[in-house]
């Protein structure tokens, strides 16, 4: 049996990256002692001092914003169908393991994964005071989602890799499906009464706005980014033209012209309502910026592997298609994701217009006098929700590094 060497194992490791002379080991303990000092002070302040009471009375205003309590069973609904499609795309990917850069298999440790979701469930009702009822939801919601992550997970093990790779890629259906359905739900419409989007607010209007702009500005950036490098000329400098006013304006500003020009320029039955030309304006501010990760990693591309392609009796749609996008998408990733997450970040921006979005409820709810003098509580609130919603799409975007990676595109069964 062979022994495990020394600086593998985890104290060997530590010992090796923070420890491994007097001046490293210096720095560690300094910073050790500053971290572990604000962190001390931050629980001992959020334990003994904070008073949490207001975002327990306001939890469902930070939640749905105004959105009318009769219609919040669509909401629910809405999220058992986000929960059993997140279980079925999580167990399918788990089940299809790829070995990393050191052969190991990815991704990491699911058991901790499994059990944070578990204690957020127990924990977040509890930690509220909510209802008996929304607790037993949270916990169905969260029961549904491991459920269904297991399930998936025995089923993907007995598919054949080509049956894999087929369900795998009918996941890229079944999420701008959901997000249809979502859109239904929430709006209205099929015999569902229409809830107005200025009633919309909070997390909700927050997350709608983002998912609107990233979905959309992706198609709408990788356009620009090759008309920017088309020989057309007309569509060249048309492209180029875009971007560069989008990008040299600040996006208050372009939020403000959104909010103001749209209802002159356009008639009055065919403008938009405040929160879809906030949206469009967040979609159209993305995409220039993501057109220039999409030209980033279009010119990383080498001009040998079109040439190449073209050799082969590819057209220039399907060598594009094909050969040059994916490549290009792959080096541009980390860059659009870091863009997602900025757009995501900017959607507070939209309490400066007057929507109610996650930090515009805030700020109504601490413009209540029973509440003055609560920022803190608030604002913390806001850097967790904020934090977590950033770092799942930083966990989305390695995962999807790790399988676009072509050395590790051998399946591991």
């Amino acid at each position: 049996m062979a022994v495990p060497s020394p600086l593998r194992t985890l104290p060997g490791r530590l010992r090796r990256e923070l420890f491994a002379s007097p001046a490293d080991t210096l720095i560690t303990v300094a910073l050790l002692g500053v971290v572990g000092g604000g962190l001390t002070a931050l629980l001992r302040w959020a334990l003994t001092r904070a008073d949490w009471a207001v975002i327990r009375l306001n939890s469902t205003l930070f939640a749905v914003g105004r959105y009318p309590l009769e219609q919040q069973w669509r909401l629910w609904g809405l999220l058992a169908l986000l929960c059993a499609a997140a279980g079925l795309s999580w167990g399918l990917l788990r089940s299809q393991p790829r070995p990393d850069r050191q052969g190991r298999l990815w991704p990491g440790p699911d058991r901790w994964a499994c059990a944070l979701i578990a204690v957020l469930a127990l924990w977040t009702p509890w930690a509220l005071e909510l209802s008996a009822a929304i607790g037993g939801r949270w916990a169905a919601l969260a029961a549904l989602l491991l459920g269904l992550r297991w399930l998936a997970g025995r089923l993907g093990q007995a598919l054949s890799p080509r049956q894999a790779s087929l369900a795998l890629r009918s996941l890229a259906l079944l999420w701008p499906g959901l997000y249809l359905v979502g859109m239904v739900l929430i709006s209205g419409g099929l015999g569902l009464a229409a809830v107005p989007s200025a009633e919309w607010g909070g997390l909700l209007l927050t997350l709608l706005q983002a998912s609107f702009a990233i979905l959309l500005c992706f198609p709408l950036g990788v356009m620009l980014a090759l008309g920017r490098r088309s020989d057309l000329p007309l569509l060249r400098w048309g492209s180029v033209l875009y971007i560069e006013f989008i990008r040299g304006a600040p996006l208050i500003t372009l939020l403000f012209l959104g909010q103001n020009i749209l209802g002159f320029l356009l008639p009055g039955g065919l403008a938009p309502e405040r929160v879809w030309r906030a949206a469009w304006v967040l979609t159209c501010f993305a995409a220039a910026y993501l057109a220039e990760a999409v030209r980033s990693g279009l010119a990383a591309v080498p001009r040998g592997q079109l040439e190449a392609a073209r050799s082969l009796g590819l057209g220039p749609l399907q060598a594009l298609q094909h050969v040059v996008l994916p490549q290009a998408l792959r080096v541009a990733l980390p860059v659009m994701v870091s863009q997602f997450i900025s757009l995501l970040q900017d959607t507070t921006l939209l309490s400066l217009i007057g929507l109610l979005e996650l930090l515009g409820t805030a700020r109504a709810v601490m413009a209540n006098p029973a509440f003055l003098g609560d920022y803190g509580e608030v604002y913390l609130t806001l850097a967790v929700l904020f934090w977590g919603c950033c770092t799942a799409l930083g966990l989305g975007s390695r995962a999807l590094e790790h399988r676009l990676d072509p050395r590790h595109t051998a399946s591991v069964r």
